[in-house]
């Protein structure tokens, strides 16, 4: 016999009722089918799930740890249930670190506006695709390449690129900097969703290195003034600290701001979100920092 979504809802309902009979009226079953589940799962796990007597039902220690994983088996299913049953009236958005930078809050409030049959989730989630290959999300903002043979994309915008800094560093009293001086300091990159690389130099000219994995984790490194970063003006907006300055790049190309979905299973609203996005990377800006 096989363990069934059934025998967990049965278990959790006697639990919470307190007893079979008010189990049988939770689930619109006979008592004695409540009885018959419960024997039926102690079987499948070979197992005393419950100490029962004429006052009380209470977990064995077997039955704790079951019901805690009950619980969690049943919220799962839940969750992939509204999930199928939701489809195209939601749409996740993935990010690693900076959603659509200074044009996130309008990108909500216009969507709401133009598709309100369509709720709209941000999921930011640390990998390279925003979350899109770990199924999290629908489509994703992305700022580094893009594997073209398993993913669409459309380039909405391109970014300029920012140096992040300690605010009592000695640059914060310049107007920008160049890739040039930079190589002189420690420079703190993200190997797995930044978008900064050491090519950005020539072989025999390039700074010295640290590693992160996570945007609070650089922020607090370099606020320590041990190293720098570079980093689209998508953090400049998202991403103000008490002892962070930014300072424009001013030789470096801007860089490139793409939406990504699964090629073979695109999302109704995928284009429209495309659209409005590209349309607000092309308004003109208000001054930037």
């Amino acid at each position: 016999m096989d363990l069934e979504l059934r025998h967990l809802r049965c278990l959790v309902a006697i639990v919470d009722t307190g007893g079979f009979t008010d189990a049988a009226v939770e689930l619109g079953v006979s008592q004695a089918a409540v009885s018959r589940t419960l024997r039926s799962l102690e079987q499948v796990l070979g197992v005393r799930l419950l100490h029962r007597t004429s006052r009380a039902v209470t977990p064995t220690t077997a039955g704790v740890q079951v019901l805690a994983r009950a619980r969690h088996l049943l919220a799962e299913a839940e969750n992939l249930v509204r999930e199928a049953t939701t489809g195209h009236t939601r749409l996740r958005i993935g990010h690693a670190w900076s959603a659509m930078g200074r044009h996130t809050a309008e990108f909500l409030r216009r969507w709401a506006d133009r598709y309100p049959d369509i709720e709209l989730h941000l999921v930011r989630t640390n990998t390279a695709t925003g979350g899109l290959a770990e199924g999290r999300c629908d489509l994703a903002v992305v700022r580094t390449a893009v594997d073209t043979r398993r993913y669409a994309h459309a380039v909405v915008g391109h970014e300029r690129r920012y140096v992040i800094m300690a605010a009592d560093d000695p640059w914060t009293r310049r107007r920008s900097l160049t890739l040039g001086e930079i190589r002189d300091r420690v420079l703190i990159v993200d190997r797995r969703t930044g978008t900064t690389t050491v090519d950005l130099w020539p072989a025999d000219a390039r700074p010295a290195l640290e590693f992160t994995q996570d945007i609070d984790d650089c922020l607090a490194a370099i606020a320590t003034g041990r190293c720098v970063g570079i980093t689209p003006h998508a953090t400049v907006t998202q991403y103000r600290r008490d002892g962070i300055a930014y300072r424009p790049l001013r030789d470096a190309a801007p860089v490139p701001v793409q939406l990504v979905w699964r090629r073979h299973d695109p999302h109704p609203a995928t284009h429209a979100a495309v659209a409005l996005l590209a349309d607000l990377y092309r308004e003109r800006p208000r001054a930037e920092p």
